[in-house]
């Protein structure tokens, strides 16, 4: 008997062609005025990637692992708000930095100087959240324990 292969609903399939579709008009748009710097940035980002930023954080996880010892189920709750932080900081850079501190107020007539403290506020914000809600679950994990079972 022949695997057979799961097919979505004809509703699916025409969301799947639409968003495909979309993505090639994109492409195309994007491509159109400069191919080679867009392919350029890619492949360069590509490259970014798997040769620094991948073995950076894996070497981050594998210490954070290795500090929570036999606690290897807290791991989340420093792996999230440290991707979102640093997923705020990738798009953020050139603000946060300040950079482009001056032409950010030429542009907008706002303060640029904001962001470092903004992004550091957000970050302690994301940490202790996560730590609150450990310590939350924690207790109702702790508190299931000691509870008697319930006689019926």
């Amino acid at each position: 008997m022949r695997p057979r292969i799961p097919v979505g609903s004809p509703f699916q399939l025409l969301l799947l062609a639409a968003s495909f579709a979309l993505a090639g008009y994109a492409g195309v748009r994007l491509l159109d005025d400069d191919w080679f710097g867009v392919a350029l940035w890619f492949v360069g980002a590509a490259l970014l990637h798997d040769l620094v930023l991948l073995p950076l954080y894996a070497a981050l996880d594998r210490a954070l692992l290795r500090g929570l010892g036999t606690r290897r189920e807290r791991a989340g709750y420093v792996r999230v708000p440290a991707a979102l932080s640093a997923l705020l900081l990738l798009v953020w850079f050139p603000l946060i930095s300040g950079m482009v501190e001056s032409r950010y107020r030429s542009a907008t007539g706002l303060p640029g100087d904001v962001f470092l403290a903004r992004w550091l506020l957000i970050t302690a914000v994301l940490f202790g959240g996560s730590a609150l809600l450990l310590v939350l679950r924690s207790r109702v994990r702790r508190a299931a324990k000691q509870r008697p079972p319930a006689v019926h």
